[in-house]
């Protein structure tokens, strides 16, 4: 056979390929000449075929039909032979087993070669695809060659160990030994794989982490000598010797550090003399007081350190480079909470980058801004925010104006400032604001009676040449027809006040009309309110009056505790002290509407308990009375409520005549029990009574057993039926499901069925087990017949 052309050859007549029909020709032609060889068992130009091959490899083609070949290349005495050999096996091979045995015995032979480079080769391709199996075998041979006094082995076989480390974590200890004068060795390129090596141990092994943290004086003695020592050709930069390495140990440092005062100490005074001594003309520079400033932050420096290192990323937000910039406002992002005030010292720089062109420069620059505003800088900040809002990509109003809303709910200096704002949101970004932003600017409307005449006098202005902003529409609408007589009577503080002659008096059978319309709309909520409306104008007509009447001041309910502590941009204030006590008891009735939600399905009905729960006046209790066919609830709370706590009577329930009477009077026994549940040592089992008095009644009680080895904690259950079905859930009784099957939970469910149907349950199972919330759905389908017969 003719030689087959080189490797130049073809990368030539390839690149001559007009189209990609033609490139992918001439590598079908190529591919079946290389097949015809490897089948002659051609050895004399196998080490060019393969070399040809790898280059069609890069370009996209299929190329594993060398892999056998480059196994025979690495078995081969010539040295070039092994090299393309190794290459290929780095990028051709899989994980077949077959392949890796094969691969295992020429790399452990190559690990003991004569040649320096034949070792070399040898750790590379073990470095890069070795597998957990290959690492096993050859991690000793590796071990050794770490301990040699050559540093060209000693540099990758320091490569290789953190491969094998990553491959097989207990073979970590193995290499410890051989650390101990890694350090010590002069060559750059010993020093740098030993840093990766040792921080790949630290963070694998907190045990690793304790016993190399003796060596952080080492570490700070070798990054002063690189930036106290002269120029170097060898390891120079950009004017900075072995920048590469000095970011090595800074990331080593920082990992040493973290959490550990001592270590901190030792390594303050060299972090300060990099920060101060590094030439920032240069990207290299930036490179390296970047990881600087990463490193500061991160362990317990001083206080005056963290400064420092702020200062600079405030330098970095004046560079050119966006990239620079976009890092520096990353960081300072994640340091604003605990070094506020540095950090406020570079706010107009911040705020500058909100004019920024690149836009993941303009949406950092954002939330810096947010994270800054406090009670002293909240008009100024929202002036250059409102702007920005004025002027941003439709992609930004939304986060924008969710920020401006919640920022001056928090710190707004005054209820005008505050109404102004948002109007000015609801004016510019209406369409992009939250979906609470028109209830949450009504109750802050409501609440603020002396701004009543300015407040609609502003609404009414904004609203009539523009009719776009559908929220401020809504806004408008709603305090115009609350206080439109202010509006009228022209009452307002501004200066200049909108005087408006009159309203239009619309008759109230023309009201009638229009709403009878959308009594039959196919848009279900308008239909809703048109049937609503339509009942009250005739069946509830005598009570129109009173409900049509202006709203009450509206109570918002406060979150925080009476001892809990607000934190602030900056500021720490003291919670304001609760007026009402806080609900008792672990199950409002928000979890069960929770239940409705995750249970899904429109004929479920969750339980109600028989007990009445506290909550405040103002959560709507009364809304169950005009929806008398839903009924809400979960399971109410083992503990007693307090009687100093104001409570609300739920809705008369169709199973609470039963609670008068002792539970199991008058109850034939005989139906057999279910298990219910039983996942993760957790044991659900029902046993079923059927009352005497009422047939349609299946008095259930659940028992709840534990068999791990620790208690489960704040046991909640909750159940829900079908809409054909009445559930009552009673108090529960403990809320501690005690461990090794010691104790149970007792509680009990009564249903109504008075369709004998089959009956069905989904249950949820929320507790604390081992520090961690649990949570399960499960459907309970097993019912046995005696049980709904």
């Amino acid at each position: 056979m003719p030689a087959p052309i080189r490797l130049r050859e073809l990368i030539r007549t390839i690149r001559t390929a007009r189209t990609q029909a033609e490139e992918r020709e001439m590598i079908q032609k190529e591919c079946a000449a290389i097949r015809s060889s490897f089948r002659e068992e051609d050895n004399t130009y196998r080490c060019r075929n393969v070399a040809k091959l790898l280059y069609m490899h890069m370009l996209g083609y299929p190329a594993h039909f060398g892999q056998l070949e480059c196994l025979k290349l690495i078995a081969s005495q010539k040295f070039t032979d092994k090299r393309i050999g190794y290459l290929g096996a780095m990028l051709l091979l899989d994980e077949r087993q077959d392949v890796h045995l094969l691969m295992t015995n020429c790399i452990k032979n190559d690990l003991n070669h004569s040649t320096q480079f034949v070792q070399g080769l040898a750790l590379c391709t073990l470095g890069c695809m070795g597998s957990s199996e290959m690492c096993r075998d050859l991690a000793g041979e590796v071990e050794k060659l770490l301990k040699t006094s050559n540093s060209y082995l000693r540099k990758k076989a320091a490569l290789c160990a953190v491969h094998v480390i990553r491959k097989v974590p207990e073979l970590m200890e193995m290499f410890l030994p051989a650390t101990k004068n890694l350090l010590n060795e002069k060559n750059h390129g010993v020093l740098h794989t030993s840093v990766v090596l040792l921080t790949e141990m630290c963070e694998r092994s907190p045990d690793m982490l304790a016993h190399f943290r003796k060596l952080v004086p080492q570490l700070v003695r070798i990054l002063k000598n690189l930036i106290m020592s002269g120029y170097s050709p060898e390891h120079d930069v950009s004017g900075i010797s072995d920048p590469f390495l000095q970011v090595r140990i800074l990331r080593l440092l920082r990992i040493l550090g973290r959490n550990d005062d001592d270590s901190s100490e030792a390594m303050n005074d060299i972090l300060a003399q990099v920060a101060t001594n590094t030439e920032t003309s240069k990207n290299v520079g930036n490179a390296i007081l970047y990881e600087t400033v990463l490193t500061i932050m991160d362990i317990k420096s001083e206080s005056g350190l963290r400064v420092l290192a702020i200062n600079i990323l405030g330098r970095f937000l004046l560079n050119n480079d966006k990239n620079i910039r976009y890092v520096a406002l990353t960081s300072l992002l994640k340091t604003v909470q605990t070094d506020h005030n540095a950090v406020q010292r570079h706010r107009s720089t911040i705020v500058d980058c909100l004019k920024d062109l690149d836009v993941s420069i303009k949406r950092r620059a954002m939330e810096l801004s947010f994270a800054l505003v406090n009670g002293n800088n909240i008009r100024g900040m929202m002036k250059e925010l409102l702007y920005f809002l004025d002027s941003c990509e439709p992609e930004f109003k939304a986060d924008c104006a969710s920020g401006v809303f919640l920022a001056a709910e928090k710190y707004a200096p005054s209820k005008r400032w505050h109404i102004d704002t948002i109007m000015r949101v609801l004016t510019t970004a209406g369409s992009y604001v939250r979906d609470d932003a028109v209830p949450n600017l009504i109750q802050l409307i409501t609440n603020s009676v002396e701004m009543h005449a300015y407040t609609v006098q502003r609404l009414y202005k904004a609203i009539l040449g523009d009719y776009s902003q559908q929220p401020l529409v809504q806004v408008a609408a709603w305090c115009i027809g609350e206080y439109g007589d202010l509006l009228v009577s022209g009452q307002c503080e501004e200066e200049e006040p909108i005087q408006v002659s009159r309203l239009e008096l619309i008759p109230w059978n023309r009201i009638k009309k229009v709403v009878s319309i959308y009594g039959s709309s196919i848009d279900v909520e308008l239909q809703q309110r048109a049937v609503e409306y339509n009942a009250l104008f005739k069946k509830y007509d005598h009570m129109r009056s009173a409900l049509l009447e202006r709203m009450p001041v509206m109570e918002k309910v406060t979150t925080n505790g009476p001892s809990e502590i607000v934190q602030t941009n900056g500021e720490t204030e003291p919670a304001p002290l609760e007026t009402k006590p806080p609900p008792s008891g672990p199950q409002p009735t928000s979890q069960a509407n929770d239940l409705l939600d995750l249970l899904g399905g429109n004929d479920i009905t969750p339980v109600i308990p028989t007990a009445p729960t506290s909550k405040p006046a103002s959560a709507g209790g009364e809304l169950l009375d005009l929806l008398g066919d839903i009924t809400l609830t979960g399971a109410p709370a083992a503990a007693p409520t307090p009687a100093s706590v104001p409570q609300i009577t739920q809705p008369p329930f169709l199973l609470d005549g039963l609670s008068s009477q002792p539970l199991f009077n008058d109850i034939a026994p005989g139906i057999p029990s279910i298990t219910a549940y039983s996942k993760n040592g957790l044991k659900i089992e029902f046993t079923f009574e059927r009352s005497n008095t009422n047939p349609s009644v299946t008095v259930i009680t659940i028992q709840a057993s534990n068999s791990t080895e620790l208690d489960m904690t704040d046991f909640v259950f909750q159940a829900a039926v079908p809409k054909t079905f009445q559930l009552q859930l009673l108090s529960p009784s403990s809320s501690v499901v005690p461990a090794f099957n010691t104790g149970t939970i007792t509680q009990v469910i009564k249903v109504l069925n008075p369709q004998k149907q089959q009956l069905r349950m989904r249950i949820k199972l929320t507790y604390n087990h081992k520090g961690s919330a649990m949570q399960d759905l499960a459907e309970v389908n097993n019912f046995p017949p005696q049980s709904w017969q």
